[in-house]
Formats: C-alpha cells, sequence, structure tokens
C-alpha cells in the first residue's frame, strides 16, 4: 500500500471516528452519515446525512456543527461539505 493512500485510509478512520463520537444522535435517532468523498491532498470532505436526518428539522444545524468541529479537532480538513436531503444550502464550506 502506498503512503498516499495510507494517508487517506487513516484520514478516512478519523473523520469517521470524529462522527461516531461527536455525533452520536445521528445513529441513535435513525439517521446515517456517510463519507462520499474525500481528497487528503486538498483537505475536503463530502459528506451526506441520510435515513431520519432527512427532512429532519436540525439537519441544517448537525451540518453546520459537524463542519465547525471538524475543522477544529482534524487539522488536514480545511473544506466540508454536507448535504441532507438534498439540502443545496447545507453544501457549503465553513
Amino acid at each position: 500500500m502506498s503512503t498516499e493512500s495510507g494517508d487517506v485510509t487513516d484520514l478516512r478512520e478519523r473523520v469517521t471516528d470524529f462522527l461516531s463520537r461527536n455525533f452520536p444522535q445521528i445513529q441513535m435517532h435513525g439517521g446515517t452519515a456517510v463519507i462520499e468523498s474525500l481528497d487528503a491532498e486538498s483537505g475536503e470532505v463530502t459528506l451526506r446525512l441520510a435515513g431520519a436526518c432527512s427532512g429532519c428539522g436540525i439537519s441544517p444545524m448537525t451540518v453546520q456543527a459537524i463542519k465547525s468541529r471538524m475543522a477544529a479537532e482534524i487539522p488536514e480538513i480545511e473544506t466540508v461539505h454536507a448535504d441532507a436531503d438534498g439540502d443545496t444550502a447545507a453544501d457549503t464550506p465553513f
């Protein structure tokens, strides 16, 4: 395995761990947070909230919390795009 793919794998695991530790309510309420894409070189991650998150009134607040807290905890992440049920307003870099 190349170092570059190892870096991406490590970063993906840290993003997944971050979501599990900081946002357990997503899963507890029947929702999911999926990493759709991750670019370690640019520090860009795209997430999709689905399941019970679709149509949930607090999804926009959850998205904003993910964006601000992920950057603080994972310095390699520069930009977070997140979408909950096609909510394009949530799909902006923090």
